[in-house]
């Protein structure tokens, strides 16, 4: 088995496997997720930003299960909040908080707040178990909405209009969204060297090493 023909994506979250595989669709390589493994140890995110935890996804995952990882580190960013959720988006109304639920904290945070202002980052890291690693970043610009609308898309995609579309994440379609989301744009990028970095992964995986086992005929009488 050559292990750089196989990319997992670092992630049990349907929606970004989704994405990501749509996006990835049609390159010479086997995309896996954490799905198709059994479990693995709880990678901490203890990261200062996108860039640190993305990374630590990746690597961990890479080093793990011997493939090359590719993780991705997102979240919102909402000017009113001093730049909350950012890296704890995910956690913000608490460890196991659903979507509808986060969306609805924020909504109560934002209430009656003028400056609407928000932005997506998105940081994506490609790492093989050495701990090499290449980084991809991008950021969409939108508002926070009065209220959640649409059913498409996942997290805090109800409550992110986007004016240019004048649409909620939520209201638009998987390809629409990939074309301006920050996650379509990190991956976008990406996909367009896609080639380079399938070089590189070969490059950079670590080679096994052979032995050649002689046999030896001993007369023992």
């Amino acid at each position: 088995m050559d292990y750089s023909d196989t990319l997992v994506i670092a992630t049990r979250n349907k929606g970004k496997i989704e994405e990501i595989i749509d996006l990835l669709q049609g390159f010479p390589v086997a995309i896996k997720s954490l799905e198709d493994f059994g479990p693995i140890p709880a990678i901490e995110e203890d990261g200062q930003n996108f860039d640190d935890n993305a990374y630590i996804k990746a690597s961990v995952t890479s080093k793990i299960l011997g493939y090359p990882a590719l993780a991705d580190d997102s979240g919102l960013l909402v000017e009113a909040l001093n730049g909350a959720p950012g890296v704890y988006s995910a956690r913000y109304a608490g460890e196991h908080a659903t979507d509808r639920q986060r969306c609805r904290k924020l909504l109560r945070e934002m209430h009656q707040v003028t400056d609407r202002k928000a932005a997506f980052e998105c940081v994506i890291s490609v790492a093989v178990p050495t701990g090499a690693a290449l980084t991809y970043e991008a950021r969409c610009e939108g508002e926070i909405a009065a209220q959640p609308a649409g059913e498409n898309g996942f997290g805090y995609d109800p409550v992110f209009y986007y004016p240019p579309l004048r649409k909620t994440f939520a209201e638009l379609t998987r390809a629409e969204k990939s074309r301006v989301s920050h996650r379509g744009k990190a991956l976008g990028a990406l996909r367009d060297e896609f080639d380079k970095v399938l070089v590189w992964i070969r490059q950079q995986m670590p080679v096994a090493e052979k032995f050649i086992c002689e046999k030896t005929d001993k007369n023992l009488s």
